[in-house]
């Protein structure tokens, strides 16, 4: 028995001296700790940073970006005007009324003119009234646009005269103006501010009549004794003096100087006058009724100048109709030819062939670019605050059909000046040479052998 308990005593012995000796079993217990703690931040991270990220791209493109709102809009943008389309400028205001139908009806076919105002296009709209030719009726004529309408703008008649009316309305009443078919260069005198014309000026017809003859004809040919019909108004005075005083410089001399009043029937005394002082040139600015009678009296008189320059008269289209051969062979500054090579002409030539069985007549070219600088006006300044178009308009610098076009502070354009001629009861442009149709017919054959 004794034995039996020695064994078991030493076996004992024997277990714990290994049991001793063996490695430690507590690091088990550290890494079964230590994995959740890594896990834990890494699982958690994962959604937190990536939420936001898809939460910055998607916001600004389909929530933050507002919608802008615009006033409404008028139904129009509002234009008025006084045109003769009567009495004796009723030949030069109803080509200037085509003019700006034809314009108008080209931008409105585009949807109108885009204003940033209201974030749209709006299409123009002209009130006119025809004032028969009575500078007083067209001073009532803008008025009353302008008190019933609230107009925009307002567009000229025609002439001089009218003009110098007009226009002074245009300025008390603070309304952007464009004019054409006037020269009378005292109207850009006076100040205004509100007052634009793309048409030639009368200091620009006495410079250029002698450059253009001393570029077209040899110098052993020219003509060099010039006879002034003078018109007594106050425009006819202006052009009439600015012809005599640039003569002498250009190398011509002026060998006669008449006067006349508007409406004179008899023009006998001038032309004899001119005829008995050698004049071989013709300068005059008679309205188209004087002028076809002094051309059919110069016929019957037997005085044919070798190069005659009218300004206004031959404008009209019925010129060729109503003199026959007797009208041939006369020039004018009319500010326009439908032959000219800008972008636009073709189009207006082909309207007007198609209405009127003729390319446009020379002042539809300028009134339809009247329209053409007050709309891009009107687009830039985006707005229909009057006094912002009138500030858009004086740095106007854009091509119309009549070519480039800018304004002088006073309101003058820097266009082109055609010289124009009446051949073969056709009105042909002849200078400058980069733009003519025909070649200046020139001299002027007696009239019995046309």
């Amino acid at each position: 028995m004794k034995a039996k308990m020695s064994f078991v005593a030493a076996v004992l012995l024997i277990s714990l001296m290994l049991a001793s000796c063996a490695p430690a079993a507590t690091p088990v217990a550290p890494v079964a700790t230590t994995v959740p703690e890594v896990t834990e931040p890494t699982v958690v991270s994962i959604p937190t940073e990536v939420a936001p990220a898809a939460t910055e791209v998607v916001e600004p493109a389909v929530v933050s970006t507002p919608t802008k709102e615009y006033p409404p809009a008028p139904e129009y943008i509002e234009i008025g005007a006084s045109i003769p389309l009567t009495g004796k400028f009723g030949s030069l205001g109803s080509q200037v009324k085509v003019g700006y139908d034809y314009a108008i009806d080209a931008i409105n076919a585009d949807g109108g003119v885009y204003v940033e105002e209201y974030g749209k296009k709006i299409p123009l709209r002209l009130t006119s009234y025809d004032d028969e030719s009575d500078p007083t009726k067209a001073v009532s004529n803008l008025e009353n646009v302008f008190s019933e309408q609230n107009v925009v703008a307002y567009l000229g008649g025609a002439a001089s005269g009218m003009h110098a009316a007009t226009t002074a309305i245009a300025e008390k009443n603070k309304v952007p103006y464009c004019g054409v078919s006037f020269a009378w260069w005292n109207i850009h005198q006076r100040g205004y501010k509100y007052l634009f014309s793309p048409f030639p000026k009368s200091p620009d017809q006495a410079r250029d009549v002698y450059m253009a003859l001393n570029e077209l004809v040899p110098a052993d040919q020219k003509p060099t004794k010039i006879a002034i019909f003078q018109e007594k108004t106050d425009w006819g005075n202006e052009l009439g003096g600015l012809f005599k005083a640039d003569a002498k410089p250009a190398g011509y001399d002026v060998v006669y100087y008449g006067e006349y009043a508007p409406g004179t029937t008899d023009f006998s005394t001038l032309i004899l006058d001119a005829k008995a002082a050698g004049a071989d040139m013709l300068l005059g600015m008679p309205s188209t009724p004087d002028g076809m009678a002094i051309i059919k009296q110069m016929s019957e008189l037997g005085w044919a100048p070798k190069f005659t320059m009218l300004v206004r008269a031959p404008d009209a289209a019925t010129w060729g109709e109503s003199l026959g051969t007797a009208g041939d062979y006369v020039t004018m500054f009319a500010g326009w030819h439908s032959g000219e090579k800008f972008p636009g002409v073709a189009e207006i030539n082909t309207k007007h062939e198609a209405e009127f069985g003729r390319p446009a007549d020379i002042l539809v070219g300028p009134a339809y670019a009247c329209v053409q600088t007050l709309a891009d006006s009107i687009q830039r300044a985006g707005t229909l605050d009057r006094d912002a178009i009138r500030d858009a308009m004086a740095k106007t610098d854009m091509e119309t059909v009549i070519g480039p076009v800018t304004y002088n502070a006073d309101g003058t354009g820097n266009v082109l000046n055609p010289l124009v001629q009446w051949q073969n009861g056709k009105m042909e442009l002849v200078w400058p040479v980069d733009q003519k149709t025909a070649d200046l017919q020139y001299p002027a054959p007696p009239f019995d052998q046309r």
